[in-house]
């Protein structure tokens, strides 16, 4: 898109001709102009020109004078009996859907006169843009405008995508190769700066949401599944198999190399995130493969994740793999899969975030170990899980490592024996072994029991000393539920209330 850019006129040098001098005045013969075309159409901070202005006035030529809509622009001194000035008009925003009038007025040494109309028509401002390519220079993405995700999306190594507050960006119906998403590959960076009252919004081409509303007007937060999501990549340590430095991440083809992630950076810095909320998503691209709402590839230190919220998404809410990132204040609602997933030894810290179950999630958390030998861990810390009947607190597997504290579950169904639903739960014995050994921390878990049930119902595999039991609705730890009011779909629509 063109930038709107302050108007401005370039007049070159004037080409003077000179008529030939006879012994006898030259007769009155008046002024003409000519070379302004009678109207022309630029798209909004478009420019028209340049376009060359010839004036003659065989008793000699005094002055040029152009005015826009009645003002005056510029006045420019002619000599001679014939002159050219070129000119160009580039739009500025408040000329956006408007027709434009030009006078050029020619004067001649005797006060003759000749006048010459031009209407600019300035077409009005494209508010719905389709992106279709990947963004290979650094690109901002405007406040107050709509952008169409025409397929997968990458912003490439080395560029810069801006998106402003209060944008709104919809991904198309697509699945297997053909799924859209947006995806800031290694090296590259994304600015998506929301605000609490203005957020960015990610969504699906079947929302009418449009820029300056939070809750989708036709669709319910429970619909998954129409388009990709977001996937943020970086060259931060991860564990994988083999000890290899990098992989691909799931939910995009192994042809795609824009989906890479992984190195030895731990600071990476990948850009800016805040108040976002991602909606819809989770397109699968294959069998069991389905795209997360935000994914963390190998991301590091220097990237800052604030103030996200993941709607009805068909996969994981957000999950992360490997990287060094930390995230503050994070909400999924709706997960068709798991809300929070870690994997491959991600070091970073996830502080105050809410779970809300839906009827399709499994695991309020999901969290795996190392891969490779890299052994680092995380934390999540300052948490609030909302459960339902079919939904299970959390599965720590693969010898899964780091310090949970301060997380308080609430909403779930008696544990099942039969399916897993309902519990907390160790599973393996490397797992068990770090629970043991201190590896695996808990600290200040708080659930409110269902009926019948006990801790050693809940927590299994040796995690019932540490969990205190609470009574119904009068939780001493958990997150922090105000901030993601105003600018969250959940707080909007009073999900919050029990928090």
């Amino acid at each position: 898109m063109k930038k709107l850019l302050y108007h401005t006129f370039l007049f070159g040098a004037l080409a003077l001709g000179f008529a030939s001098c006879e012994d006898d005045p030259e007769p009155d013969n008046g002024v003409t102009i000519s070379g302004v075309p009678a109207t022309a159409t630029i798209p909004a901070g478009g420019t028209l020109g340049p376009v060359t202005a010839t004036a003659t006035a065989p008793d000699g030529l005094a002055q040029l004078v152009i005015t826009k809509d009645g003002s005056t622009l510029a006045t420019v001194p002619m000599t001679g009996t014939t002159a050219s000035a070129p000119f160009e008009y580039t739009a500025v925003p408040a000329d956006a859907g408007k027709n434009l009038v030009f006078e050029f007025r020619v004067t001649d040494v005797d006060g003759d006169f000749a006048v010459a109309t031009h209407v600019l028509t300035v077409q009005a401002e494209e508010t719905v843009i389709r992106v279709e390519n990947n963004i290979t220079t650094n690109t901002t993405w405007e406040s107050g405008k709509v952008y169409i995700l025409g397929g997968r999306i990458s912003v490439t190594s080395g560029a810069t995508l801006t998106i402003e507050e209060g944008v709104v960006v919809k991904g198309e119906a697509g699945s297997g190769a053909n799924a859209t998403a947006l995806v800031v590959a290694r090296g590259a960076k994304i600015n998506a700066e929301g605000t609490a009252s203005s957020p960015i919004i990610f969504t699906s081409i079947a929302d009418e949401i449009m820029p300056g509303q939070i809750a989708s007007p036709n669709l319910t937060p429970d619909l998954n599944g129409l388009w990709g999501g977001v996937l943020i990549l970086g060259n931060a340590p991860s564990s994988f198999g083999g000890d290899v430095t990098e992989k691909q991440i799931e939910g995009i083809p192994p042809s795609d190399t824009n989906g890479l992630y992984g190195g030895s950076n731990a600071a990476d810095d990948s850009g800016v995130f805040k108040f976002v909320s991602i909606r819809h998503g989770g397109a699968n691209i294959g069998e069991g493969n389905e795209i997360n709402g935000l994914t963390l590839g190998g991301v590091g230190s220097g990237t800052i994740i604030e103030n996200v919220e993941v709607v009805g998404n068909q996969d994981d809410g957000i999950e992360w793999f490997g990287g060094t990132v930390n995230v503050t204040n994070a909400l999924v609602w709706n997960a068709g899969d798991d809300a929070m997933d870690t994997d491959q030894a991600w070091a970073g810290t996830l502080d105050n975030f809410i779970v809300i179950a839906g009827s399709e999630t499994d695991h309020a958390l999901e969290i795996d170990g190392p891969e490779g030998s890299l052994l680092a861990a995380h934390t999540l810390t300052n948490g609030s899980v909302k459960g339902v009947s079919t939904a299970e607190l959390g599965d720590f597997r693969d010898g899964a490592r780091g310090t949970f504290s301060n997380i308080y579950f609430f909403g779930f169904a008696a544990p099942s024996a039969s399916d897993g639903r309902g519990d907390l739960s160790l599973s393996g014995e490397k797992t068990v072994a770090n629970y043991a050994d201190g590896s695996l921390k808990f600290e200040k878990l708080e659930v409110t029991l269902p009926e019948g049930a006990t801790l050693t119902d809940v927590f299994k595999g040796g995690t019932a000393n540490q969990a205190t039991n609470v009574a119904a609705g009068a939780n001493t730890v958990g997150a922090t539920a105000s901030a993601f009011a105003t600018w969250s779909w959940a707080a909007v629509a009073g999900e919050l209330a029990d928090f």
